[in-house]
């Protein structure tokens, strides 16, 4: 069993801490707020993010860098997409070398139009990173509902090292040397359930979510492998897998938001109410500067981004989209 630091106590940080801990692993979360982990360490439960699964005592909880990551072996990076850099440079002083990071965040830098994996390598280079991702909601995770995903990195023996250590009998991981193709997969699923929750929000039915989905799933392949990723990662977990689950479940905060979007609240309503980070949103314009970096089609994208951000109405963005001259499949 290894000693494993969370960085980040969100509720897929806080899952994850509490089924590793469960099978024998020594376990560390750090959160940004001490007055945050004071509230987890008075009554043992993450109540804005993950409320009623129990946090063990033998968890230990900490808001000071150096303590949580000393004499680690593996650490989690769960904090939201573009807090990742800013994070990785406050606690790479005290990364020990050769540390594994396994990032869960799911999204793309804004600006650098980098992976994530690309921005934990720069600003860790004594580190090894991986990509975990995959159908996995943290209200299911943690309490042990079977679960399986996807743990990527270049170097296969540093997959298998994670995936020997993390696997349970709840919750499954296959390894895959395709990060590129993961990560682009597991920050444009996002997008893609924010225009699922538009179009229920507008009342529409599974035809057009089905439509919306194999669509979806097209333009995620068609700027993966402009990238470099191989397109039968995108019928596996962290593609096809992960988009079922976020378009479909009223879990999935994109999907929550996009419905919120589609009954007519605005951009700054819609995230008010969800009161949690919306990866959609902040990764969907750095997925349209790929797109046109790359030279690839992605209109649900782009009609995405025109809702966000420039006040399009979610019906003219359907028609937009209804209307494009007829293609081949």
């Amino acid at each position: 069993m290894k000693k494993v630091s969370v960085i980040g106590s969100g509720s897929w940080g806080t899952a994850l801490a509490v089924m590793l801990h469960q099978y024998g692993h020594e376990v560390t979360i750090w959160a940004r707020r001490e007055e945050a982990i004071e509230e987890i360490r008075q009554t043992r439960e993450n109540k804005r993010y993950l409320p009623n699964v129990r946090i063990e005592e033998g968890i230990h909880l900490t808001s000071n860098p150096a303590e949580a990551v000393k004499d680690v072996e593996i650490v989690i990076s769960a904090v939201p997409s573009k807090a990742v850099r800013e994070t990785m440079v406050k606690f790479a002083p005290f990364f020990p070398k050769g540390v594994v990071i396994v990032n869960v965040a799911k999204g793309l830098e804004a600006g650098s139009l980098l992976r994530l994996s690309q921005v934990i390598e720069e600003c860790v280079p004594h580190g090894e990173v991986c990509i975990l991702s995959g159908p996995s909601h943290a209200e299911e995770v943690g309490r042990g509902i079977p679960t399986a995903c996807v743990i990527a990195a270049q170097k296969e023996a540093v997959a298998k090292m994670v995936q020997d250590e993390f696997m349970n009998p709840n919750f499954r991981l296959y390894t895959n040397t395709d990060v590129i193709g993961v990560e682009i997969g597991a920050a444009l699923k996002n997008v893609m359930a924010l225009a699922a929750g538009m179009s229920d929000g507008l009342g529409f039915g599974d035809n057009t979510k089905a439509a919306l989905m194999t669509r979806g799933i097209a333009e995620m392949k068609r700027l993966g492998t402009a990238m470099g990723g191989k397109a039968e990662t995108f019928a596996g977990l962290s593609g096809i897998g992960d988009l079922i689950v976020t378009c479909t479940s009223m879990h999935s905060r994109n999907r929550r938001a996009g419905i919120l979007l589609g009954e007519g609240h605005s951009l700054e309503e819609t995230l008010q109410k969800i009161g949690m980070v919306v990866e959609g949103v902040n990764t969907v314009q750095a997925a349209c500067d790929m797109a046109r970096e790359h030279k690839v089609s992605m209109p649900i994208t782009e009609k995405v981004a025109q809702v966000l951000f420039e006040d399009k109405s979610v019906k003219v963005a359907v028609m937009d989209l209804m209307s494009r001259v007829g293609k081949a499949e």
